[in-house]
């Protein structure tokens, strides 16, 4: 979450970060109110043009093709307009978990494909800084959830924690305590995080440093043993981030400097490839059976851009692995469907 974000007209407009990507600042600068109006009007006409396009394919049987995306749906529901991390259901079929960032209550929402709120979950016995991504896993015949608090802007936290949620079996309004919880720390100083994925194979939590060029990866045990606080192991750098040109460095140097920063990672359930989002782009690193993910990530990754996001901050694979749903903050936000 890297700017502050457009509040309801009602209230006064925070103003955005330098760093913030254009749409952000015409929604928030001196007359914020007006642009921030015509930004939605501009967003809910590429909403409807998705909408009727894919409404027009939608009697072919045609496979999508490698590397396509598709309107699944729009989120239109106001709680939803701050979503940071997104994993798919390992339960319930076609069923998104999403969660918000911080600054908001420690829940989890349930959502169909199509982008509407089935239900709100609220987590207890935990303290939400700043809720950044999660993950989907299956683990000794139990499904689970991972949430990633390890958001840091302001490289303050001394401190981060990861939490595991065992999955409901009914989707509706409940309060769920986490399975346990993984506090930790880094080897080296503070840094931003706000992707995470989980290796059930190889019982590992691993993690992407968000600012630092190139991108840190890191791992934690998932079931560490005993409450210590654990500390990350650095297992190398992601190659193959893509850099703005010249011309953009030169040009709007703030939002150059965003392309590359990564917001969201998973593994796809078969466990072979990790995916990773930046704000523009979507990055594949496909692993060989003996090969580690240090070595997986060194690389070079099957690199496509995004479907247009007003903020691109949530990315996870369908349980079946055959797709990725991606989406981002604010509201309304496209749901897309991403065919690797």
């Amino acid at each position: 979450m890297p700017f502050a974000r457009p509040r309801p007209a009602a209230r006064a407009v925070a103003p955005a970060s330098p760093d913030a990507p254009p749409t952000a600042r015409a929604a928030t600068a001196p007359g914020g109110v007006r642009r921030r109006l015509a930004w939605l009007t501009g967003l809910l006409g590429a909403a409807v043009l998705g909408a009727a396009a894919l409404g027009a394919c939608s009697g072919s049987h045609t496979p999508p093709e490698p590397g396509s995306s598709e309107l699944a749906g729009m989120m239109l529901d106001p709680q939803l307009s701050e979503i940071s991390g997104l994993a798919a259901s390992r339960r319930h079929p076609d069923v998104l978990w999403m969660h918000d960032d911080g600054g908001n209550p420690e829940r989890l929402f349930a959502v169909a494909t199509n982008g509407d709120r089935l239900a709100t979950l609220r987590i207890e016995g935990v303290t939400k800084t700043d809720w950044e991504d999660m993950a989907a896993f299956e683990l000794d015949g139990r499904s689970y959830l991972l949430i990633a608090d390890t958001g840091d802007n302001g490289g303050l936290r001394r401190s981060l924690q990861l939490h595991v949620i065992e999955e409901p079996s009914k989707i509706e309004n409940a309060r769920l305590k986490p399975a346990w919880s993984i506090a930790f720390r880094w080897p080296d100083g503070a840094r931003d995080c706000e992707a995470v994925a989980v290796d059930v194979a190889r019982k590992q939590v691993l993690l992407i440093s968000k600012k630092r060029q190139p991108p840190e990866l890191f791992a934690l045990p998932l079931m560490p043993a005993g409450n210590a606080l654990q500390t990350a192991t650095r297992l190398g750098e992601l190659a193959g981030i893509p850099q703005a040109d010249a011309a953009l460095q030169k040009s709007n140097p703030g939002r150059a400097k965003l392309q590359g920063q990564v917001t969201a990672a998973d593994i796809s359930p078969d466990g072979t490839t990790l995916a990773v989002m930046t704000y523009r782009y979507l990055l594949q690193y496909p692993r060989q059976p003996k090969q580690s993910w240090a070595e997986a990530v060194a690389g070079t990754p099957r690199v496509s851009d995004l479907p247009w996001l007003p903020q691109a901050e949530a990315l996870g694979w369908s349980a079946d692995g055959r797709s990725l749903y991606a989406t981002g903050e604010f509201i309304p936000a496209p749901l897309y469907r991403i065919t690797p």
